[in-house]
């Protein structure tokens, strides 16, 4: 008879364990957004190429700066703002497998030993006290069998946060790598600043020697004098003023890279390079190309998962238990055969019958979360093609004003050159020749920004690409926890 009832419990658990493949709430769809078949700005610039020729992972090496790739190397190792998000990385897998715990039963089991001893004034005692032991063994096993797929679909929704949070981790990382690279580019801008005015001012210099030789012969007014040393002395105020930014843009890229400002000293090197050519490709690739949007799209699955979950709560739960164990009043006879015991069959069956509407309420609410997470999702990605446009444009214009730029200031150096022989023949003033080197300066000093700036929207254009990253670079939904990142110490 034991045998029998067994087998039929047996029966109840197989037929609830195939129940289980119900799984309630949408399954999941990738929201749908309307992407462009090419980037306005880049028409009439450079030519669109689908092909993705940016370094995946290291991609600053495309500027082939060797100073630039030591220091970018250091952020993967010790950077704190990508540990963080590391962190949160691995506390995401974690939460998948609390989810999946979900799946099994639970197990527990201890031993007791008491004594106890009767009243002898108890009721039906008759006078006599009794004392005895009990020695007791016992297990117990629990299962709640996902029969609505709540569990899968609590599952499905940690693996998609934790994917969201691996393109976290990756727009940490790239944003880290980005800000260090534009810091560099800036810093080098400075140097060159530095260096332009370190030579107008040895000009300066020569020019004020000549107009005292001037004035010392009579031909030259005591205001000249005076003028010269004032533009001396402006250049010089200008070039020890380079050096606040460049000391704070030093420190900046030795937080980045995990140091204590005091322990990095970048030497000071001029620009001496034009910006590569970044290809583009085409805007839905973008989807694919960018962690931010990958992330949003993760979440977005994990919301819509959400939904299951709280539609499993409109349907009841069945807990399966068994208990079983050895008892026995005295030490000798506890492990024998004869003092086990067991328990088989549903613990309990539960259905909610009234909740005031908080079902139907917690329903509506993950609905409304992923409605919420797919408007965020379209956001971002309309964010990433700004983000392309913007630099696509900035480079464009950029370029066209460089060379501008520069054509001025070749015409500015030629025009000091002829108005400072024009004064030495008295055909030209001191004010004249002060006024063509001003213009000479500004003109070499916009130059140089023009150049830095280009090379900080291009390393803006790279970012917004996505820095040669791709989803496929997410951890797969069959693992998640099986990814390795490499130059982690931790």
């Amino acid at each position: 008879m034991a045998r029998l009832q067994l087998i039929k419990h047996a029966t109840v658990a197989l037929l609830l364990a195939v129940l289980s493949a119900c799984t309630v709430g949408p399954d999941y769809v990738k929201p749908k957004v309307e992407t462009p078949p090419s980037y306005k700005e880049v028409e009439g610039w450079k030519k669109a190429e689908p092909q993705d020729s940016i370094s995946r992972g290291s991609w600053w090496t495309i500027y082939n700066d060797e100073q630039l790739n030591a220091l970018e190397a250091q952020v993967n190792i010790s950077n704190q703002n990508l540990a963080a998000a590391e962190a949160q990385y691995r506390q995401a897998l974690a939460l998948v497998q609390v989810a999946r715990a979900a799946y099994f039963p639970t197990v527990t089991a201890g031993p007791s030993v008491s004594r106890s001893r009767t009243s002898a004034n108890a009721r039906g005692s008759q006078g006599v006290s009794d004392t005895s032991s009990d020695y007791l063994l016992s297990g117990q096993v629990t299962w709640q069998p996902d029969l609505w797929g709540k569990v899968r679909r609590q599952v499905e929704s940690s693996k998609a946060s934790a994917q969201a949070s691996d393109a976290d981790l990756e727009g940490v990382r790239l944003s880290m790598q980005g800000q260090l690279a534009q810091d560099y580019f800036v810093l080098r801008t400075l140097d060159s600043q530095n260096q332009i005015l370190t030579t107008t001012v040895g000009n300066y210099r020569k020019f004020l020697a000549l107009t005292k030789n001037r004035y010392a012969t009579g031909v030259a007014a005591q205001s000249d004098v005076l003028t010269a040393q004032t533009q001396v002395e402006t250049a010089e105020a200008q070039l020890i003023d380079t050096g606040v930014q460049r000391a704070q843009l030093e420190h900046a890229i030795a937080v980045l890279m995990g140091k204590a400002p005091s322990d990095l000293t970048i030497p000071a090197t001029p620009l001496d390079l034009t910006p590569p050519d970044i290809p583009s490709g085409i805007p839905s690739e973008l989807l694919e190309r960018r962690p931010d949007i990958a992330a949003a799209e993760r979440q977005a699955a994990a919301a819509n998962a959400l939904i299951g979950v709280a539609e499993a709560a409109y349907y009841p739960n069945v807990t399966l238990s068994a208990t079983g164990g050895f008892e026995a009043s005295s030490l000798a006879q506890w492990f024998l055969w004869p003092s086990r015991f067991w328990t088989l069959g549903p613990a309990a069956v539960q259905e909610t019958l009234l909740d005031g509407g908080l079902r139907r309420a917690q329903t509506e609410q993950a609905r409304a979360a992923y409605d919420a997470s797919a408007a965020t999702y379209r956001q971002t990605v309309l964010a990433g093609f700004q983000q392309v446009e913007d630099n696509l444009a900035a480079l464009r214009i950029l370029e066209q004003e460089g060379k501008a730029a520069d054509a001025a200031a070749d015409s500015a150096k030629k025009n000091v050159v002829i108005t400072i022989n024009q004064y030495k023949v008295g055909t030209a003033s001191a004010l004249d020749v002060i006024v063509t080197e001003a213009i000479a300066l500004n003109d070499e000093l916009t130059a140089v920004n023009v150049l830095g700036r280009r090379l900080t929207s291009d390393v803006l254009l790279v970012q917004a690409l996505g820095g040669g990253w791709s989803t496929a670079d997410l951890a797969s939904d069959k693992f998640v926890g099986q990814k390795h990142y490499k130059g982690f110490p931790w």
